[in-house]
């Protein structure tokens, strides 16, 4: 079983909740969380993550309509657009997917945290029963343009996937490495999906490094 705790775990509220006037003296992480897309899945649940991190973070929120995919990656767009200066796009899940999304979209660097990064193989695996159809409102096979396997790619990207995680499987980052060579797959042994953005984790350290590296 996924130990799912860090979903729940107390932590910092954010120091700054948007709408306001915001300056950063450096690199920016900007988070985007998973949940399959779904509407009950919301960012408090990276707070223990953006606490936790040594930069700047901006964790950033998303509509999650059932079949309305457009909603989502224009909110994703508008909201990094939003943020000036350099930045990485950090996402976990099927925030992952959106994370390669907008990188590959805007041209900027991307680190995905065990990501849904080919949605037919998604939807083929039926990811948490049916959520990639769900979130598309229809086949995969007619989004090629929501699909990082299919999109050009993130001009640098690290996908970072647990060897052991049972609800992403780690084939969907290697779908991506495949069909984008210049990409860079780590795999975190003896992890699963959600100890990549648990900072109590042996896999935090991995993220960290990664993260370090784009942001150098």
């Amino acid at each position: 079983m996924e130990d799912r705790s860090v979903l729940s775990r107390e932590a910092p509220e954010p120091a700054i909740e948007w709408e306001h006037d915001v300056y950063f003296n450096g690199p920016v992480v900007v988070l985007i969380h998973g949940g399959f897309w779904r509407p009950s899945y919301d960012r408090v649940h990276l707070r223990p993550m953006a606490s936790a991190l040594p930069w700047p973070a901006v964790s950033i929120e998303y509509r999650r309509i059932p079949g309305d995919p457009s909603s989502a990656v224009v909110d994703v767009r508008t909201a990094v657009e939003r943020i000036r200066g350099p930045k990485v796009v950090v996402g976990h899940s099927a925030g992952g997917h959106l994370a390669l999304w907008v990188a590959a979209t805007l041209g900027l660097p991307a680190v995905a945290l065990a990501p849904v990064a080919d949605l037919r193989l998604g939807e083929e695996l039926d990811l948490d029963g049916g959520a990639v159809r769900d979130f598309l409102g229809g086949p995969a096979a007619d989004r090629p343009d929501l699909d990082p396997v299919r999109m050009a790619p993130a001009p640098a990207a690290v996908l970072i996937h647990g060897e052991r995680d049972t609800i992403v499987p780690i084939g969907l980052s290697l779908a991506y490495t495949k069909a984008h060579p210049a990409a860079r797959l780590v795999v975190v042994p003896d992890a699963g999906h959600f100890e990549l953005i648990d900072p109590a984790s042996n896999a935090w350290p991995v993220v960290i490094g990664e993260l370090g590296r784009l942001l150098a």
